[in-house]
């Protein structure tokens, strides 16, 4: 029996166990990067403006269960180094309900990762606790210096990012089935250190300084004891409210908000960050105190989520961001990229009516108050927006749970404390990276589909049930 579908009485869920894991990771890394606590309260202030001024959000949220995961909500971000570690990873995150889902090439943005989203994939699970970790591989053969890739693959090779207890229990979750109480405590405590920050380089400066050269985020996967989780981003119902908040709060915000522009229906994921912080380390070397350096890697990132779009919402995205991006090519005359992208997005239908019945976006069907009160006369294969103009159905937009790459290495490449852009041949390795995890990944648009169409199954089955 799988550890994330138990039922013996004795052991806890893994919603539970992945709540208590988020919380713990969130009070650590508050510890650890006190700027993180600052974030947190301005997206709660900026929250509950938006719920204040916007009484129809609040009533959707509200009755769509998301308005208590608001606060809970939380994504993190670590990148590790060998395919023994993700397949690892890919087994304690089972233990916490949370499974792969997507694939995303960030090497064809310069960052030479390929990396899945580890989350809840069923309805309730998300309602009770949606924590998602963004979870990167490098890819070594993209150091193009053949003697320092064999060198990066030696020093990963030697570590160990889980404690010798947090595998037992990894095993007998497995095992058994799931974990009791204190011991998914213990699980959750012995977790926590692989994803702890630890300020002593693996290596000496000049390794260091050799593997920064190949790129920024080598030097940050091979150097450190640990894959430290380098963000832990809140959800806010207002990014751009947040990303004008920042800079009265003491945070360095990055330029421009990665994603879709505003929009009066949000779509997708739009992410921004306070830019790194520079952290004291020290590396190894013949100075027994270690000789004393700096790394740039951790941020604070919030991020709002829009509705999930279909593949045909998906096509119409890529293809109004390739025009955005071709108008880089414009010159001098060119409005900025702020300006652009609200301009090439206005062809992007920007109600909910529109985007439902144009197949751009997914949403969830459920009967109505006035539905459910009974006496109602429907036609078993009636319409399901006439069901809706009727007021006997009403849908509500499927939030999208997952990642877009050309964000997420934008996110990157702004806070890893250089300029460079490296170039590398685009061509996305996912079988590759799916052997390394052990598994498949999941194809987060079938999930989004498949809950759309479990909703309207579910309609058509109570009114057929009424009518019966």
């Amino acid at each position: 029996m799988s550890a994330t579908h138990s039922t013996s009485p004795r052991f806890v869920s893994a919603n539970d166990i992945r709540t208590r894991f988020s919380r713990a990771m969130s009070e650590m890394y508050r510890k650890e990067v006190p700027q993180y606590g600052t974030l947190i309260d301005l997206v709660a202030d900026v929250n509950a403006l938006a719920l204040q001024d916007d009484p129809e959000l609040r009533r959707r949220m509200a009755g769509s269960g998301e308005l208590e995961r608001l606060d809970v909500e939380r994504h993190g971000a670590i990148r590790v180094g060998t395919a023994e570690e993700l397949a690892t990873l890919r087994r304690l995150f089972a233990v916490m309900g949370m499974e792969p889902v997507g694939y995303y090439d960030l090497s064809v943005a310069g960052v030479p990762v390929h990396s899945t989203a580890f989350r809840p994939v069923h309805d309730d699970a998300l309602l009770a606790n949606p924590f998602r970790v963004f979870t990167s591989l490098l890819r070594l053969e993209l150091i193009a210096d053949a003697a320092l890739r064999a060198q990066a693959a030696a020093i990963l090779a030697r570590r160990r990012i889980f404690t010798p207890r947090a595998l037992e229990l990894i095993a007998q979750a497995e095992r058994d089935g799931g974990l009791d109480s204190q011991d998914a405590d213990d699980f959750v405590q012995q977790a926590l250190e692989t994803f702890r920050w630890h300020s002593d380089a693996t290596v000496d400066a000049a390794t260091y300084e050799a593997l920064q050269k190949a790129h920024r985020l080598v030097a940050d996967v091979v150097c450190f004891k640990g894959p430290h989780i380098n963000h832990l981003t809140p959800r806010t119902l207002d990014i751009d409210a947040a990303q004008a908040g920042m800079p009265a709060r003491g945070m360095d915000a990055k330029d421009v908000v990665e994603g879709p522009p505003r929009r009066a229906c949000p779509i997708l994921l739009r992410q921004t960050s306070f830019k790194a912080l520079k952290e004291a380390i020290h590396f190894t070397g013949a100075d027994a105190a270690g000789s004393a350096g700096a790394h740039t890697a951790r941020f604070g990132e919030i991020e709002q989520r829009g509705v999930a779009l279909t593949r045909k919402g998906r096509a119409l995205y890529d293809e109004l961001l390739a025009q955005v991006r071709s108008m880089d090519n414009a010159g001098s005359a060119a409005p900025d990229y702020a300006q652009r992208l609200q301009q090439v997005f206005a062809q992007f239908p920007d109600t909910h009516e529109a985007l439902r019945r144009q197949g751009l976006a997914f949403y969830r069907y459920r009967l109505t108050e006035r539905s459910l009160a009974g006496g109602v006369q429907a036609a078993d294969d009636e319409d399901m927006e006439a069901l809706i103009a009727r007021g006997l159905v009403q849908a509500e937009p499927i939030t999208y749970e997952d990642f877009l790459p050309v964000s997420a290495a934008g996110i990157f490449q702004s806070n890893l404390g250089g300029e460079e852009q490296k170039q590398y041949q685009a061509h996305a390795a996912q079988q590759a990276f799916e052997s390394a995890l052990g598994a498949r990944v999941h194809d987060e648009i079938a999930l989004y589909e498949a809950t759309q169409q479990q909703s309207l199954a579910q309609v058509r089955q109570t009114l057929a049930g009424a009518l019966a």
